[in-house]
C-alpha cells in the first residue's frame, strides 16, 4: 500500500531577522520623538493680530502618517529578508499492510449490563478506536447472531467502518442465537483471496455456538488452510450479570448467567495461530484490542520530500510601495514650507 499526504506549511529561511523588527521600530520611533521636530518648518510673526481669524492647523497627522508608511515599509523590507517559504511536504508510506476483519456477536445477550452501559455499545466503543489506530490496514466488517451478516468489507476508508461500528444494533428476536462457526465461514470467506502480508480475524462472542451449520471448530481450521489467524475474545463477567428481560411486566433487569463458552473460543484460537482473551470490562476489553494490535504491526517506511517556493517579493514589494508612498507624499500633498 502506498499512501501519499501532502501538506502546506509556511516558514521562514532567516527567521532570526524577525526578531530585529521590534528593536529597529523602537529605535526609529524614538529618533523621530527626540530629533523629528527640528524638522518642522516655522514661521515668526511680530503680532498675533496679523493672524486673528485664520483657521490654525498643525498638520501633525500628515506628519504620523508619513512616519507610519515609513515603518510600515521598513517592516515589511525586514519580513521580506528573512525569506518566507512555502514549504510543501510530500509523504510516501510503502506500507506491508495487514487485512483484519471484526467479527462482532449481535445477539441479545450483548444487552448485558457488566459492561458500561451494556456490552455492545462498549465493544462498539473499543473497536471504533482500535479502526482509528490502524491507519496502513484494510479492515472489514462481520456482525452475527444465529445467522452472520457483512456490514463492511475490507476497506481503507476507515472513517465509512467507523460509521457502520456506531450503526450496530442488537439483532432482531427471529436471528437471534450465536452461529460462531457460521461467521468465522464468512470472515474467511473475505480473506482468502486477500495478498496481504498477514491476515487476521478477530472474533468477539459472549456465548455459545448454538445455531449454524458448522462446527466453529472446523471453521477455524478452515481458516488456517488460508493462512488466517483468528484472535478470540469472551466478553462477559464470572458469573452472573444484570440483563433487560421482557416479562409479562414489561422489560425489566434481572439477572442472568453468564455462559461464555471459552473452550471452543480457546480451540479456534490455538488452531490458527492465534490467543483468546477474556474480557470482563470495558477497560479489559480496550487493553485486549490493544494488546493486538501491537501484536499485529504493520511494517512501514516513509519517504518524505520537501519543496520550498520563495515568497520573498510579496512583502518586499509592498514594502517599496510603502516607502515611495511616503516619499511621494512628503515631496508634493504633505510637503512644508518654508
Amino acid at each position: 500500500m502506498v499512501e501519499v499526504e501532502d501538506s502546506l506549511n509556511l516558514t521562514f529561511a532567516q527567521p532570526w531577522i524577525l526578531w530585529l523588527i521590534i528593536p529597529i521600530l523602537i529605535a526609529l520611533l524614538f529618533f523621530y520623538i527626540r530629533f523629528g521636530r527640528k524638522k518642522i518648518g516655522t514661521l515668526r510673526f511680530s503680532a498675533f493680530q496679523l493672524i486673528e481669524g485664520i483657521p490654525i492647523s498643525t498638520g501633525a497627522w500628515k506628519r504620523y502618517l508619513l512616519v507610519a508608511f515609513r515603518l510600515l515599509g521598513i517592516s515589511l523590507i525586514l519580513v521580506a529578508l528573512a525569506r518566507p517559504q512555502d514549504r510543501n511536504t510530500r509523504k510516501e508510506v510503502n506500507a506491508e499492510g495487514v487485512d483484519i476483519m471484526l467479527v462482532l456477536d449481535i445477539s441479545s445477550s450483548m444487552r448485558a449490563m457488566d459492561f458500561k452501559p451494556n456490552r455492545l455499545e462498549a465493544v462498539k466503543k473499543v473497536a471504533d478506536q482500535f479502526v482509528a489506530n490502524r491507519l496502513t490496514d484494510r479492515i472489514g466488517l462481520i456482525v452475527f447472531a444465529a445467522e452472520s451478516f457483512l456490514k463492511c468489507p475490507l476497506t481503507t476508508d476507515l472513517s465509512r467502518l467507523q460509521g457502520f461500528i456506531n450503526d450496530i444494533v442488537i439483532i432482531d428476536e427471529k436471528f437471534d442465537g450465536t452461529a460462531i462457526g457460521l461467521a468465522i465461514a464468512s470472515g474467511v470467506n473475505r480473506l482468502r483471496d486477500s495478498q496481504a502480508k498477514s491476515k487476521v480475524m478477530i472474533v468477539l462472542s459472549d456465548g455459545k455456538n448454538n445455531a449454524g451449520e458448522l462446527d466453529p471448530i472446523t471453521a477455524a481450521q478452515i481458516a488456517k488452510d488460508y493462512n488466517i489467524k483468528i484472535y478470540t475474545i469472551g466478553a462477559g463477567t464470572n458469573g452472573q450479570a444484570l440483563m433487560p428481560v421482557k416479562t409479562a411486566m414489561g422489560m425489566q433487569n434481572m439477572r442472568v448467567q453468564v455462559d461464555v463458552d471459552e473452550k471452543t473460543l480457546q480451540n479456534i484460537a490455538e488452531t490458527t495461530g492465534g490467543i483468546y482473551f477474556r474480557a470482563t470490562n470495558e477497560a479489559t476489553l480496550a487493553r485486549i484490542y490493544d494488546q493486538i494490535s501491537q501484536m499485529e504491526k504493520t511494517q512501514y517506511q516513509v519517504k518524505e520530500y520537501v519543496q520550498y517556493a520563495e515568497l520573498f517579493y510579496w512583502p518586499l514589494l509592498a514594502g517599496l510601495l510603502f516607502l515611495s508612498l511616503e516619499s511621494i507624499l512628503d515631496k508634493t500633498l504633505f510637503r512644508r514650507y518654508p
